[in-house]
């Protein structure tokens, strides 16, 4: 993709690999509940004396289920929100707004929406739903967004191309191929501009315009320094008035490893079994297998310097009670969508091999998976 390409060919492209329309549970069960609090509605927002009075001003570059629902929400607590998405969602958002399906309450918002950032200009903060395998030729839709200090709040499962961004570490500021290949990423979204995202919520497009939330409202957020910064406190204090959970993390990859626990596993294993979340638990190897694959996945966290407290079996037994829910990798694969696989998995075993870390098992699951991935998209080209 280049930059004279027209917003609706951009779309079509972008849309191969999807918007992040439902957060896998694999990711999401038990970690929310642990922390979670009771429901609160949406407060009016106030701005910190560090801010102009004007309000926060956000665009959701790829407003799918979870985009739609994060922008409905800062929307209704006053923040200037701009959905950018396409085909009938756009349509259905124009004319009815989103309607927002929860067990915490419905609700209806009516925030701007367009297929042309170029008609919503510089912006605070891009809150990015799209996929992490179409962030590389997510730039003529990102960049009319930006002015010198927009932040762009990545909300993708797995390791993040900004990880090793100022980290203190033998390993700061290296790029890890799998996520930032050749460099096109950090080209198209500079990590100085990453504010991190990992989404402890889960929903789905029921119809254009309509978003069913199904449990879950947290969104971690952190600075890839470990600082709190003002730019993430603004934007944890719109979600929050929204009615959002949206805590500043002092270190977000600790959520990052917990949440990549369930994804690394679950992920592949279900794409390449045709298995439900359920099934793979209920099945004494595959539960083995899933054990096996989180361990090794704490190892490799540990180093590279992080050691974040969760118990395998605590994760496998959350997993288990969601039951018979289709991971994304997997609903992906039966809708010949590309994989997002090199984020969860070949990340990982990465950085296995830039640390020394031992991992047969991630190694030999990703082999597997890499092969579907490739042989799937070969049969699904027109």
């Amino acid at each position: 993709m280049n930059q004279q390409d027209s917003p609706s060919t951009l779309w079509s492209f972008l849309l191969t690999a999807s918007f992040a329309t439902s957060l896998d549970h694999s990711g999401t069960d038990t970690v929310d509940n642990i922390l979670s609090t009771p429901f609160a509605p949406p407060l009016p927002l106030s701005r910190s004396t560090n801010r102009s009075e004007s309000p926060v001003k956000v665009a959701v570059v790829g407003a799918g289920a979870i985009g739609a629902y994060v922008g409905a929400a800062l929307h209704r607590a006053g923040a200037e929100v701009h959905l950018i998405a396409r085909g009938p969602h756009l349509s259905a958002m124009r004319r009815d707004g989103v309607r927002v399906l929860s067990p915490r309450g419905d609700f209806t918002a009516r925030p701007a929406a367009t297929d042309d950032p170029a008609e919503v200009g510089p912006v605070d903060y891009v809150f990015l739903g799209l996929k992490a395998n179409s962030y590389a030729a997510s730039g003529p839709l990102v960049h009319p967004l930006l002015h010198d200090r927009t932040a762009v709040i990545a909300a993708q499962n797995g390791i993040p191309w900004w990880y090793f961004h100022r980290l203190a570490g033998p390993y700061v500021g290296r790029r890890i191929e799998s996520v930032d290949p050749a460099g096109a990423v950090s080209a198209t979204l500079p990590p100085t501009r990453a504010v991190g995202c990992v989404v402890f919520a889960a929903t789905e497009l029921e119809a254009p315009g309509v978003v069913r939330h199904l449990e879950g409202t947290r969104f971690s957020i952190g600075e890839p320094d470990r600082t709190v910064s003002r730019r993430c406190l603004d934007f944890s204090e719109a979600m929050v008035a929204g009615g959002l959970k949206c805590p500043v993390e002092p270190d977000l990859r600790n959520d990052i490893w917990i949440k990549l626990l369930g994804n690394i596993s679950f992920n592949p294993i279900s794409a390449l079994a045709r298995a439900t979340m359920g099934e793979i638990c209920r099945h004494p190897d595959t539960r083995a297998l899933v054990d096996t694959m989180m361990h090794e996945t704490l190892e490799v966290a540990a180093a590279v310097g992080c050691r974040p407290e969760i118990s395998v079996e605590r994760r496998i037994a959350g997993a288990e009670r969601v039951g018979d829910h289709k991971t994304s990798t997997l609903q992906d694969l039966e809708k010949g969508k590309p994989l997002e696989l090199n984020v969860l998995l070949a990340a990982v075993v990465e950085l296995a091999g830039l640390t020394g870390t031992t991992v047969p098992t991630l190694r030999a699951v990703h082999a597997l998976a890499d092969l579907l991935a490739k042989t799937s998209s070969a049969g699904s080209a027109p």
